[in-house]
């Protein structure tokens, strides 16, 4: 028995150690993006967007909309996508396949009748078979294809489209009216050196939303959904921020990223075999860039510019983890080849390291530490004092760290309008550490072994449609 209770004790002191390291790396990086977040809190957002729109250098942009079986909220993206603020778009909806009515909503909203189909050819392609063009606005678009999952549509869309720049959207996001513009600054003032740039993603269950647009911020009743809000604030405004200050930012969210056409053109477009495919494609970028000895980069901008639907259920909520989860590994797995190689810097040296051990195999940590604390309390396996030391590394590492997020995403952005709410962000942020984080670190380690075992699929979230709902 003396070796188990070595073993246990061993164990809970790297658990111990892991949970620390990793807490001050994330105040690190969030003192690495405090410059940033100060330079922030001090712009005149008003007059910035009045002087982005009035530039003359903008550049044209395509918005591409990837739909599969999205009948409920098309048409209000779709809506958003129209009301924005921007010189010169097109807005592409590209509807992969549905079994739904997501084409026919389309079609019968905007009035659009079929055109001749003019595709260029920079990706192959499950088979696109009809195009339609908006007679209510001739700058919006509809392809129909065979379903070939999301990243073939992107590609597809990629093709069809004709400017120089592409935004990729979720066919459930809405974006605020300025959101081009934000995302568009950093590329237009480095004169195109910025290649791609990613905002931030809030969740727009519970706000008010009339006419595609966010009118009023509230909080869901869902305490699921809460968590879910606290966890993207850490996501971004720790996380991604500091990443992207060093030029290391590895992640553009699904929900609403902007590319330089050309530089994905040469990465090779969106991998279709892959669940993962916003993060690989990024990683294929910095790749392509490191291996030109190019001085291109890839941003982030704090700014929120795009509001999604989050997953209100347990069963949704656990199968999109297991797909992060999933898609994560499987594009550390590809590029394993970048991991510790000096010729990528501080991507194989430092972010890619960091996603392996810190976003990927945390899950194996921290679900070894609640094992471990749940044995030491029932079976004596280990000291109380042992015991109590890793809960409190528990707590700090799950909680604390998302506290911490909740008050700088209201020192820097006061988006929710009265004291409760961010009290009550900040009170179930403290029970982070008790009930939500063993959930998502179980469904994690789910989707490790998926990944493992190659096995698992996108699955499918059921949709309530956050404009129809919060409207009614």
């Amino acid at each position: 028995m003396d070796w188990l209770n070595w073993l246990v004790y061993t164990a809970a002191i790297v658990i111990i150690i892991y949970m620390a390291s990793v807490s001050l790396l994330y105040i690190g990086m969030f003192l690495v993006a405090g410059p940033r977040i100060r330079k922030e809190r001090q712009l005149n957002r008003e007059a910035h967007i009045e002087e982005i729109s009035m530039n003359k250098d903008t550049f044209p942009i395509s918005v591409l909309v990837p739909a599969y079986n999205e009948e409920v909220g098309v048409v209000s993206t779709a809506r958003s996508m129209l009301a924005l603020n921007y010189p010169q778009f097109e807005v592409i909806v590209i509807d992969d396949g549905s079994s739904d009515r997501t084409s026919e909503r389309v079609i019968a909203e905007f009035r659009m009748k079929e055109i001749d189909l003019a595709i260029r050819r920079y990706f192959d392609t499950a088979e696109v078979e009809r195009a339609y063009q908006s007679t209510l606005f001739p700058h919006l678009f509809l392809i129909q294809k065979q379903n070939g999952g999301k990243a073939d549509a992107l590609n597809a869309g990629i093709n069809f489209s004709k400017y120089p720049y592409f935004a990729a959207i979720d066919g459930d996001s809405l974006l605020d009216r300025d959101a081009l513009l934000k995302t568009m600054k950093p590329i237009i003032d480095s004169n195109g050196k910025v290649t791609a740039t990613g905002g931030t993603v809030r969740i727009a269950n519970g706000s008010r939303i009339v006419r595609s647009e966010v009118e009023e911020i509230a909080l869901p009743k869902t305490p699921i959904v809460l968590m879910q809000i606290i966890e993207y604030f850490r996501a971004f405004l720790i996380g991604r921020l500091g990443l992207s200050r060093m030029n290391m930012l590895l992640i553009v969210s699904g929900a609403f990223g902007v590319f330089e056409k050309n530089r994905v053109i040469k990465a090779g477009g969106y991998k279709v075999n892959t669940v993962g495919e916003d993060m690989e494609l990024i990683v294929r970028m910095h790749k392509s860039i490191k291996d030109e000895r190019s001085d291109q980069r890839i941003e982030y901008i704090q700014d929120p510019v795009c509001w999604t639907e989050a997953p209100s259920t347990i069963s949704s909520l656990r199968s999109q983890r297991r797909r992060w989860q999933r898609g994560l590994a499987e594009t550390l797995w590809t590029h394993k080849s970048m991991l510790l190689n000096p010729k990528y810097k501080g991507i194989g040296l430092f972010a890619l390291p960091y996603y392996l051990f810190v976003e990927l195999l945390s899950a194996i940590f921290e679900l070894l530490g609640y094992v471990i604390i749940i044995a030491g309390l029932v079976f004596a396996f280990i000291s109380w004092e042992i015991t109590l030391i890793m809960f409190i590394a528990t707590v700090v590492y799950g909680s604390l760290i998302s506290s911490l997020a909740v008050l700088l995403e209201e020192w820097t952005y006061h988006k929710y309008p009265d004291v409760k709410s961010l009290l009550k962000l900040f009170v179930w942020s403290l029970t982070e550490a008790f009930w939500y984080r063993p959930l998502t670190v179980l469904w994690r380690c789910e989707g490790l072994i998926a990944a493992i075992r190659q096995k698992g699929s996108w699955g499918n979230m059921q949709r309530k449609g956050i404009s129809e709902e919060e409207a009614a």
